[in-house]
């Protein structure tokens, strides 16, 4: 379970006009099936108490994806991002051509047994 399921519950009451607390964070997230845990709530709460939660989604939308400057970082990762993309086509390529062969001596099979 990741962290973000709690911020999404804040983010769902803060939206609905609902106070960010424990109880109401907590009946969020239950509805929503999360197993709980007492310890994060009580930290995301703590963390939220001086943001305003309205200005931080407005400047995090307003933040371009790339800006047109990558950092070093960012340029290894879309690096990666690109190998990982190529890797599947090929293993994809791959498996369409053990399809083919299979498909090819299943044929001779099907034969056998009417």
């Amino acid at each position: 379970m990741t962290t973000m399921e709690y911020v999404y519950a804040a983010l769902i009451l803060n939206e609905s006009g609902e106070e960010i607390n424990e109880a109401n964070l907590t009946d969020v997230l239950e509805a929503a099936g999360v197993d709980v845990e007492e310890s994060r709530v009580k930290a995301l709460i703590a963390a939220l108490e001086d943001v305003d939660i309205d200005e931080a989604v407005e400047q995090a939308a307003a933040v371009p994806a790339t800006g047109g400057a990558t950092t070093t970082d960012e340029t290894e990762a879309a690096d990666e991002g690109d190998d990982e993309a190529e890797e599947e086509e090929e293993a994809a390529d791959e498996d369409e051509d053990d399809d083919e062969d299979e498909e090819a001596s299943g044929e001779g099979l099907g034969e056998l047994f009417g």
